[in-house]
């Protein structure tokens, strides 16, 4: 693991990541030496950082370490996680005027590759996302929503679960974004009010546009999606995942033609 440029195993306790999630994070696909999307994911945690008022990162050195790591891999996983660094008791951030920037490495999920050949089925998370359009679409540290719907996944004989948020409507995954296929068009939520916006989602919808395939942004409740012909969830280490199956509390809705899914699979890979 590198802190601030140096190999290291620990993290101040008065640092406001673990104190209060004050950070936000990326993680990354590394292929054949070289993290897939890396500027996209760069223009990410710059923006992030912009929104959350956290300055002064180096990010050329950043860069310089995640190169150097990623060359190590053949197939891996890299996290990069940005913290506002330690600070004193109290929520402002008066005090922390030196930011963190930690670099992980992990393995890849053997699993994914499999989700990508078969499909994976969902049901629907009793847990619903808070509305924040202030952190909406930021990928932060303030997880413990993610955490609790992990929880109840666990229990569940799923491989996924639609998350929605209090007002019914749809935004995400558990582990990403999602994509569906009704009314000659693609649709995904708008992330006005919550839910991350995903490096992969990015990559789908401008494939889409350049190809002018119609994509809709919109705030769907559960309906629009029982009406589709296909389904897929998306993010930056398992790709485009099709969805075979959902299970809604009125019954099991299956979905046979993933034709357009397999399109995006490659299409979105060699953009």
């Amino acid at each position: 693991m590198i802190v601030n440029g140096s190999s290291a195993t620990q993290l101040a306790i008065t640092d406001r990541a673990t104190q209060y999630g004050d950070g936000c994070f990326t993680t990354m696909l590394v292929r054949d030496g070289k993290v897939e999307y890396w500027d996209a994911h760069l223009t990410r945690l710059q923006s992030t950082c912009e929104r959350l008022l956290i300055s002064s990162i180096n990010w050329d050195e950043l860069a310089l370490h995640v190169s150097a790591l990623a060359e190590q891999k053949t197939l891996g996983v890299l996290k990069v996680l940005i913290s506002r660094g330690s600070g004193g008791r109290g929520y402002s951030p008066e005090g922390a005027k030196t930011p963190v920037y930690i670099v992980s490495q992990h393995p890849f999920p053997a699993h994914y590759q499999d989700w990508q050949r078969k499909g994976i089925e969902l049901n629907v998370s009793s847990i619903t996302l808070a509305k924040q359009p202030l952190l909406a679409g930021l990928k932060h540290l303030n997880r413990l929503e993610q955490v609790l719907i992990k929880h109840e996944l666990a229990n569940d004989a799923f491989h996924d679960c639609l998350v929605l948020d209090t007002d019914d409507v749809i935004v995400e995954t558990s582990v990403g974004n999602i994509f569906w296929y009704c009314e000659n068009a693609w649709h995904t939520p708008s992330l006005n009010f919550s839910g991350v916006e995903g490096v992969m989602r990015n990559q789908v919808m401008a494939y889409l546009l350049a190809n002018q395939v119609p994509i809709h942004q919109c705030r769907e409740g559960l309906n629009s999606i029982q009406s589709a012909s296909e389904v897929f969830v998306c993010n930056s280490l398992m790709g485009i995942v099709p969805v075979s199956a959902i299970e809604f509390s009125d019954g099991h809705r299956a979905y046979y033609l993933n034709e357009k899914t397999r399109d995006l699979q490659n299409g979105v890979m060699n953009y």
